[in-house]
């Protein structure tokens, strides 16, 4: 791995890209220029920091995930403390765009600090980056010149309050679009949906349910070659299930063709699907369909 430039506060994140320090806690920087071009791979910060990629410049060098059916006017990257990026070559930033940083203890008892978790992009891999259309563009750039208006003002009592309200608006923009970037993605997470139908179906059929081991997010996110909270969040998006219900649904539907394909028994289903017993499971088929498994069996086969 190459080098990589590890910055502790947001005084020497603007002192590396040569921009006055106007609160310890937060900064708002034009990236350009000399700004990006330090020799180093990759940088990482000991608090939150959102990029803003200005794909319109020349030479733009960073994609971050882009695809065909993604925006291009600008791309948005949000790194969590301690979080490396980097672009190809010896760039670690991009020549154009903005960096917003804030450290939590900026955030600590806000009504930011509570919705936080509720942000969950800033656990995304860089290449799941969000892509804007100029529109977007334009309103995220009003936010971020909203807070470096406030981090103008002299700081009082009311400094903290209002730079983190703006920094709760836009990443609330930032939620809306990426919740639009997931429909402008339909084609591709329905083809991300069948593969993991077909993991899933195959997990069952292979009986490693049998021991009432489920798949794991990691493990789905991995076979999918997704981040485990981008894969979370797209499959809530794509099937309103979190992965245990999608899973439950799946080993659902694979008891009743196996009771009414397959003929087998109850006790048979219940063991091979890793139901607790065949008591629970007799019990959550009949409050799902209304009879009783045997009944069901019988049913189907006549």
């Amino acid at each position: 791995m190459g080098k990589i430039l590890d910055i502790k506060t947001v005084h020497q994140c603007n002192c590396c890209l040569g921009s006055k320090t106007l609160h310890p806690q937060a900064s708002v920087i034009r990236l350009g220029g000399d700004s990006a071009s330090m020799q180093q791979h990759s940088v990482k910060f000991d608090f939150y920091t959102v990029l803003l990629i200005d794909n319109s410049s020349r030479g733009c060098e960073c994609c971050c995930g882009r695809k065909h059916y993604d925006f291009s006017d600008a791309t948005m990257v949000f790194l969590s403390p301690e979080k490396a990026f980097g672009l190809a070559g010896d760039r670690m930033l991009p020549s154009s765009g903005w960096l917003l940083a804030f450290h939590p203890d900026l955030i600590y008892g806000t009504s930011l600090d509570h919705t936080l978790c509720s942000y969950t992009f800033f656990s995304y891999d860089n290449d799941e980056a969000l892509h804007l259309s100029l529109r977007e563009k334009s309103k995220i750039e009003s936010c971020l010149e909203n807070i470096d208006e406030e981090l103008h003002h002299p700081i009082d009592t009311y400094s903290r309050t209002i730079i983190t309200r703006h920094i709760e608006l836009l990443l609330d923009y930032c939620k809306r679009y990426y919740e639009r970037q997931f429909v402008t993605r339909e084609d591709e997470n329905d083809v991300l949906m069948c593969r993991l139908e077909r993991f899933i179906d195959g997990y069952i059929e292979q009986g490693k349910l049998a021991h009432g081991v489920f798949p794991t997010v990691e493990m789905c996110a991995g076979y999918l070659h997704l981040s485990p909270q981008y894969f979370k969040d797209v499959l809530k998006f794509s099937t309103g299930k979190t992965v245990r219900e999608y899973v439950e649904a799946k080993r659902f539907a694979a008891a009743k063709q196996m009771l009414a394909m397959q003929g087998c028994a109850a006790s048979q289903v219940a063991t091979q699907l890793g139901y607790p017993s065949v008591q629970c499971f007799s019990v959550m088929f009949k409050r799902l369909t209304g009879v009783a498994p045997q009944e069901y069996r019988l049913l189907r086969n006549n």
